[in-house]
C-alpha cells in the first residue's frame, strides 16, 4: 500500500505532464497557425498553391507515382541486403590481423574512403552512362541494374565502417576468452565479436536503410521509371508541379515510420544496456 506522500507526489507529477502537454499542444498550434496565416496571406499564393498543390494534378498522378514506387522499395530491399553483406566483409577485411594482410586491409581502407567521399550523384553517372560506353560483352546496359549498383558501392563503404565500429567495441577479452576455448581466429569473430557487433550497430544500420531508401530515387537520372521519374514525366506534360510534391508526401510517408522504429529500436537497446549495467 502506497503511503499518502507518495501518493501526493505522484498526483503531482501527472499534473505537471498534464500542464506540459497542454502548453507544448498550445504553442505548436500557434506557431503552424501564425505559419499557416503568413503563406496563405502572400500575394503569390494563388498562383503557387495552383502550381505545387492542385487537387487535380495530386489524382491524376498518383497511381502512376506508387506504381513507380515499387521499383524504389525493390531497390531498397535488394541493395540494403547487397551493402550488408558486402560491407561486412570490407569491415571483417580492415579487421584482420597480422602483416600479411596488410594489401587486403590497405584495399578495403582505400575503397571506404574512396567511395564515402565520392558523391552518390557522380557514381550513379558514372556507372549509368560511363559502363555502358565501354560496350563490354555480356554487361548489362539497364540502368536500374547499373543504378542499384552504384548505390551497392556506395552504401557497402558506410555499411563497412558502421560495422568496423562495432567489431573494434567488443573488448579484446572477448576474443582472447574465445581462443581459451579453443576457438580459432575465423570462428571466434564468427560466432562471438560478430553477433555482439552488429548487436551493437543496429540503430546506424537502420539510419543507413532510411537514406537508402531516399536515395533510391536518384536512379531516375537514367531513364528508370521510379516514383521520381513518374512524377518527372507528368509534370513535363503540363509544367504543373504537384507530382513533385505527392512524391515527395510518398517519400516521407515511407521514411518517417523507418525513423520511429530506428528510435525505439536505439531506446529499447538503450534499456538494455542499462539494466545490464545495473545487475
Amino acid at each position: 500500500m502506497p503511503s499518502a506522500r507518495r501518493i501526493e507526489r505522484e498526483r503531482y507529477r501527472r499534473a505537471r505532464t498534464r500542464r506540459a502537454t497542454a502548453i507544448a499542444t498550445a504553442s505548436t498550434l500557434v506557431v503552424a497557425g501564425a505559419l499557416c496565416v503568413g503563406i496563405v496571406s502572400s500575394p503569390g499564393w494563388e498562383r503557387t498553391r495552383e502550381t505545387f498543390f492542385s487537387a487535380e494534378y495530386a489524382r491524376i498522378s498518383f497511381p502512376d507515382i506508387m506504381q513507380g514506387l515499387w521499383l524504389n522499395l525493390r531497390l531498397m530491399v535488394v541493395c540494403g541486403a547487397l551493402a550488408f553483406v558486402f560491407g561486412m566483409l570490407i569491415a571483417v577485411a580492415r579487421t584482420l590481423r597480422g602483416p600479411v594482410f596488410f594489401p587486403l586491409r590497405a584495399l578495403a581502407a582505400a575503397y571506404t574512403d574512396f567511395f564515402r567521399g565520392l558523391p552518390l550523384i557522380i557514381n550513379l553517372l558514372v556507372m549509368i552512362f560511363g559502363v555502358p560506353a565501354l560496350r563490354l560483352t555480356g554487361v548489362t546496359t539497364d540502368p536500374v541494374v547499373l543504378g542499384g549498383a552504384a548505390l551497392v558501392l556506395t552504401y557497402s563503404a558506410y555499411v563497412a565502417e558502421v560495422v568496423r565500429a562495432g567489431i573494434e567495441s567488443v573488448h579484446a577479452s572477448q576474443r582472447a576468452a574465445a581462443r581459451s576455448l579453443g576457438l580459432s581466429n575465423w570462428q571466434s569473430l564468427r560466432h562471438v565479436v560478430l553477433p555482439q557487433a552488429v548487436r551493437r550497430v543496429v540503430p546506424p544500420l537502420l539510419n543507413d536503410l532510411v537514406s537508402l531508401q531516399k536515395d533510391t530515387g536518384l536512379v531516375s537520372i537514367g531513364g528508370a521509371i521510379d516514383a521520381v521519374y513518374a512524377a518527372q514525366i507528368i509534370v513535363g506534360k503540363d509544367f504543373n508541379f504537384t507530382p513533385y510534391v505527392v512524391a515527395g508526401l510518398v517519400f516521407v510517408a515511407l521514411t518517417i515510420p523507418m525513423t520511429r522504429f530506428t528510435d525505439w529500436v536505439t531506446a529499447r537497446m538503450d534499456r538494455e544496456r542499462a539494466q545490464g549495467g545495473t545487475v
